[in-house]
């Protein structure tokens, strides 16, 4: 198979050999950090290092004994999907004392160990930066106590620390996401959506209390994610006389005919004189000033338990992989460093930095800076709270501007989890705006049978939990009705259109941007936001719906896998969607540990098939009992999923036996994952931001008029940055006859996947992050904060 080009191959230029590494986890557990632990484990082994689990963090470093054990391949087999850490975490008062450390230090040399893998929190990392300090005065400790030989301190002079944040609380400065986050948010999220029936049923409100800690990352986009009528954070406490606001906020939503309402407070939320806001003092306050009937619910650590979500297993799997490539790059001089997500791409910040800003939260909040402090989280958080506030609280009709625009919003293609979510912020953000929104059912077909109608405010109240489309979606495109379409773009005045769909949504607004030569109708903003399952719209990395539709496959592959335990070998050929684009089965097998993905992108033959099989047959006799092959449905048109499953199941025989399944559309349905929720409420609301600039652009002489190439355009995210992008300059990244771009970031994951899964491969480190700045490490562009 053809290797990727690269200017860096990491197998030839990179090597582990007589190297060291110790990987442990400490502080409070976190989602995803066994799979963290898996991805070092197997990047250490396969670069040809010696990798140790420490269990039980510190305190098992300083123990020592069988807490410091040597890792194997099959060791971390079956990890991935594993909740929690399965090396043990605890918090370590004998760390914090020099003598503690000292027998760490003694502990680490005596098994030659100069590489350190830490994933915690920001107490744990600050921990590992002062032993890492420390060493070569506590080295020559040792020697002076004849503890270690003289020539000890010379072979490991040098401590190297790498970092991986794991936290449900996100309260890390520098990373958009920590590890642990998004799956927190998922278990969040489903007891809202679980409340929230319970709450319809009864007219209740609900006051839930989240985790965080100092943080507030947690309620406010869990907020965000379900539409909470109320949200309370340390980081921006609530103006003085915020109770008869909240008051009036329930009371005018109960009586626009919501049945329920719904409260979350951060477990540190405060006021302005930084007095703890309890859960029970909001209940007591409803219940006293409005007489609903009001229950309280506090998560707790549910919060912390379950299996990783997709979104974290990729993470934490791409951080493992980019901690053991920064530690064997690092020298003598190089700061200890923490591997970092921002937008889509991994980067390596130097560890103190990120603590230092962290800690200067905390002391802006204690000091009641609290604009300062929000700034200090990052644009991610400060985007969440604009963008919260903009859809939560509605100003008065007085207050609105008054613009005068039509904009009209509609979907084409097939259904995407989240698609809901991103129309009802485009609503709630035009009408802040001034502008009057449209709704057209049933796409394109349905714009020319005029099924178009205005919306308001509460009419999309409820709209960020439900998955599918609400407003009817097809794949018709326009240039079979566009003369009726203009029609009705006339007749209702329509002065700018957001089009959420899929690969049919560029063609359609390719179609809408050569019919500007004979329709002046379609002369207006027209923007696309990327919605499909299977991520194949050029001009970006990321489609609303593919993180929903991961989390399916992921969460099938786990029971599946789970059917065969306990009983003889197994292999699962599993077939999912996608088209021609192999996104779904590349990351989906990536988060499922397959051992082998077929897919379109990379073309296979029989002598591929063949080498796979037999690489399985070898890992079946020796370690794993489940194996787990996933082909995209398109893959190729001769090795079909039957093909594929007759091949393995002969070639198998008395060695594994074969199952097939096919998950089809079970890929596009369900509740909305948190992440597509905030991706398609952010997006969504920053292509209104761009439509409202682009009408007072184009309005001359009483009426709108839009005919450049920069009018038509597609909101993308693209590394780093959130992009806008004409589509006429997307034709020449586009293959039209396969729907797909031509160049995918994600490609650059299979090698990864294929390491992971025992396979020798060259893997492209081209794209590695190199050592920032915490200030000034994010682009410009990146105002609406891609990651969540």
């Amino acid at each position: 198979m053809a290797q990727p080009d690269s200017k860096k191959i990491f197998f030839e230029n990179l090597s582990g050999a007589g190297k060291a590494i110790a990987v442990l986890t400490s502080g409070g557990d976190a989602q995803g950090m066994n799979a963290a632990v898996r991805a070092v484990v197997r990047m250490g082994l396969y670069v040809g290092a010696k990798v140790y689990f420490i269990h039980e963090g510190y305190q098992g470093m300083v123990d020592g004994g069988d807490n410091i054990k040597e890792a194997s391949w099959e060791s971390v087999s079956s990890m991935l999907q594993i909740g929690g850490t399965v090396i043990g975490s605890a918090r370590c008062k004998e760390f914090r004392a020099h003598e503690g450390r000292l027998k760490a230090a003694h502990n680490l040399v005596q098994r030659g160990i100069t590489n350190l893998c830490v994933i915690g929190g920001d107490g744990s990392l600050t921990g590992a930066n002062l032993f890492r300090e420390e060493w070569s005065g506590l080295l020559t400790e040792l020697v002076e106590q004849g503890a270690i030989e003289e020539e000890s301190v010379q072979k490991y002079s040098a401590l190297h620390i790498v970092g991986m944040v794991g936290s449900i609380d996100n309260d890390f400065c520098g990373t958009d996401m920590t590890i642990g986050t998004d799956s927190a948010l998922h278990r969040i999220i489903e007891v809202v959506d679980a409340i929230m029936t319970t709450a319809q049923s009864h007219q209740r409100t609900f006051v839930l209390e989240v985790m965080g800690r100092h943080c507030g990352y947690l309620a406010l986009v869990s907020a965000l994610a379900c539409g909470a009528d109320w949200v309370l954070i340390p980081e921006m406490p609530p103006e003085d006389g915020w109770e008869d606001k909240m008051c009036q906020k329930l009371s005018a939503n109960r009586a626009g005919m919501k049945r329920l309402n719904i409260i979350i407070i951060a477990e540190g939320a405060i006021d302005q004189s930084n007095r703890p806001i309890t859960t029970d003092y909001v209940k007591d306050l409803v219940v006293k000033n409005l007489g609903f009937d009001t229950r309280v619910t506090i998560l707790g650590h549910v919060q912390r338990g379950g299996t990783p979500s997709a979104f974290d297993r990729i993470l934490a799997s791409r951080m493992g992989v980019e901690a053991v490539l920064a530690l064997l790059e690092t020298t003598a001089n190089t700061p200890a460093c923490v591997v970092s997500l921002s937008g889509n791409q991994s980067v390596r910040l130097p560890l103190m930095e990120c603590v230092q800003m962290t800690q200067a939260v905390q002391k802006a909040m204690d000091e009641k800076r609290f604009e300062d402090a929000v700034k200090l989280r990052g644009r991610s958080f400060q985007n969440n709270l604009r963008t919260y506030k903009l859809l939560a609280h509605r100003k008065p009709e007085s207050d609105l501007p008054v613009s005068n625009f039509n904009v009209a919003v509609l979907n084409v293609g097939a259904p995407a989890a989240g698609m809901n979510a991103a129309v009802r912020s485009a609503v709630r953000v035009g009408i802040s705006q001034g502008h009057k929104m449209f709704a057209v059912s049933d796409g394109f077909e349905g714009f020319s049978k005029g099924q178009i109608k205005e919306v308001k405010w509460a009419d999309v109240g409820g709209w960020t939990g439900q998955g599918g489309s609400l407003l009817g979606t097809k794949r018709t495109l326009p240039a079979k009705h566009v003369e009726k379409i203009a029609e009705q773009m006339k007749k209702h005045n329509i002065s700018a259109l957001l089009v959420i769909g899929g690969f049919e949504a560029l063609e359609s607004l390719l179609q809408l941007y050569d019919a500007r030569q004979s329709f002046e109708e379609f002369c207006i903003p027209m923007c696309i936001l990327p919605a499909t399952i299977s991520n194949n719209v050029p001009g970006t990395d990321l489609s609303i719906g593919a993180d929903t539709a991961l989390n399916a496959i992921v969460e099938t592959c786990d029971r599946i896998k789970q059917s065969a335990s306990g009983t003889k070998r197994r292999v699962f050929i599993i077939e999912t969607m996608g088209g021609y684009c192999g996104y779904l089965a590349s990351v989906g097998g990536l988060a499922s540990g397959a051992d082998a993905v077929y897919i379109y992108e990379e073309p296979f033959d029989i002598r591929d098939l063949q080498a796979n099989v037999e690489h399985l047959t070898e890992k079946m006799k020796t370690s794993i009992q489940r194996g787990l092959v996933l082909r995209n449905e398109n893959s190729n048109d001769n090795y079909t999923t039957d093909f594929i499953y007759q091949l393995y199941s002969e070639e198998g025989k008395g060695v594994f036996d074969c199952r097939k399944n096919v998950l089809g559309h079970m890929q596009q349905g369900g509740a909305p994952s948190p992440f597509d929720r905030n991706f398609g409420t952010k997006i969504s609301a920053k292509a209104m931001q761009w439509v409202t600039n682009k009408l007072q652009e184009t309005f001359r002489q009483g009426r709108v008029f839009a005919n450049t190439e920069d009018t038509c355009c597609l909101l993308g995210m693209r590394r780093r940055a959130l992009v806008f992008q004409p589509v006429v300059q997307l034709k020449d990244e586009t293959d039209f006859v396969h729907r797909i771009p031509k160049e995918q970031w994600w490609l650059k994951l299979r090698p990864l996947m294929k390491i992971l899964a025992k396979y020798k491969t060259s893997y492209d480190v081209s794209d590695s992050g190199i050592l920032e700045h915490v200030v000034g490490s994010r682009p410009k562009e990146l105002d609406a904060a891609v990651a969540m």
